[in-house]
């Protein structure tokens, strides 16, 4: 189990990541997520000792990481670094014998990886001759060519078309099944909805949110509704339970309530004042999720009319 604590990494006066404590379970898909610039790739290059943290601890099993550990690991940066003179298997050979794999063994695994992305008719071209989708999974293969035990992504879907993304899910979703240990960052929140076990919400360089998507939205109750109604929508728009209004079309509206537990009340005021067609509480996805806590740590309390509403 790999652990963060009270993990800092400052330059100059900027504080990228500002003590953050997490635990990462083994044996489990983890999003580290948030927005561009939250911290996240600085985080993982600490786990790799790309860089140094300036306080806290990074340990496996209650110890410092070690050399050894580290390349049982399998990581892929952000930014795609390949030897683009050199042939794709090639490549690939190259990449498992980093990791200690002869040979014979890492051309093997390497044309079996080929063969799985749809490049098998590529092993012989020139990494510079190949599209940037194509160096993705190149690189996507190399990281998992040793076979490790833990792997760290960040920004892996960046760049791929449709079918190329759909390619790498199953992937790691495969992946998982045979119990590897999987992290990666996105800032795409639906990704993270589709594949996580575990979500680690981070924003300037905070951990501001954890746990599974289940307890994330259990978190946030049933505030959340949608209205269809006849009549005049301001009458909910200015009602001062409601925190964030829209009106997607007409007569329909999406709200949420600064407090879970008036929906009766609201429901029953509502109904003296507006012919109300129907009423439903909805389900937050991760995006909504973040943006409100991104918004309500920042003290933003305005009411945001016509923003974006909660959606299912």
């Amino acid at each position: 189990m790999i652990e963060l604590q009270g993990v800092t990494k400052r330059y100059e006066k900027t504080v990228a990541v500002a003590g953050i404590d997490y635990r990462f379970r083994p044996g489990k898909l983890t999003g580290f997520l948030g927005p561009n610039g939250a911290g996240k790739s600085t985080t993982i290059r600490m786990i790799m000792n790309i860089i140094a943290p300036d306080s806290g601890r990074i340990t496996a099993g209650g110890e410092p990481l070690s050399e050894a550990f580290r390349n049982r690991l399998g990581y892929l940066p952000e930014e795609r670094g390949l030897y683009k003179k050199m042939k794709v298997l090639d490549h690939l050979v190259f990449s498992g014998g980093l990791k200690g794999l002869a040979r014979g063994e890492a051309r093997r695994r390497g044309l079996a990886w080929l063969e799985r992305l749809g490049l098998a008719d590529r092993a012989q071209s020139k990494v510079e001759d190949l599209s940037k989708g194509m160096q993705q999974k190149i690189q996507f293969a190399g990281t998992l060519l040793h076979e490790p035990e833990l792997v760290l992504l960040d920004e892996p879907f960046s760049g791929l078309d449709p079918l190329n993304v759909d390619a790498f899910k199953a992937i790691l979703l495969e992946l998982r099944t045979r119990g590897v240990t999987l992290i990666f960052s996105t800032h795409m929140m639906e990704q993270a909805e589709q594949l996580c076990d575990e979500i680690a919400l981070i924003d300037s360089g905070r951990l501001v949110l954890s746990g599974t998507l289940a307890e994330l939205r259990a978190g946030y109750g049933r505030s959340n509704l949608r209205v269809r109604f006849a009549g005049d929508g301001g009458v909910l728009r200015s009602d001062p339970r409601v925190a964030s209004y829209s009106e997607p079309k007409p007569g329909l509206a999406e709200l949420r309530l600064t407090d879970a537990d008036q929906v009766s009340a609201v429901l029953r005021d509502w109904s003296a004042r507006l012919a109300i067609d129907h009423f439903e509480v909805m389900v937050p996805s991760l995006h909504n999720i973040f943006i409100h806590t991104v918004t309500a740590g920042a003290g933003a309390g305005a009411r945001q009319e016509g923003g974006a509403a909660w959606t299912r």
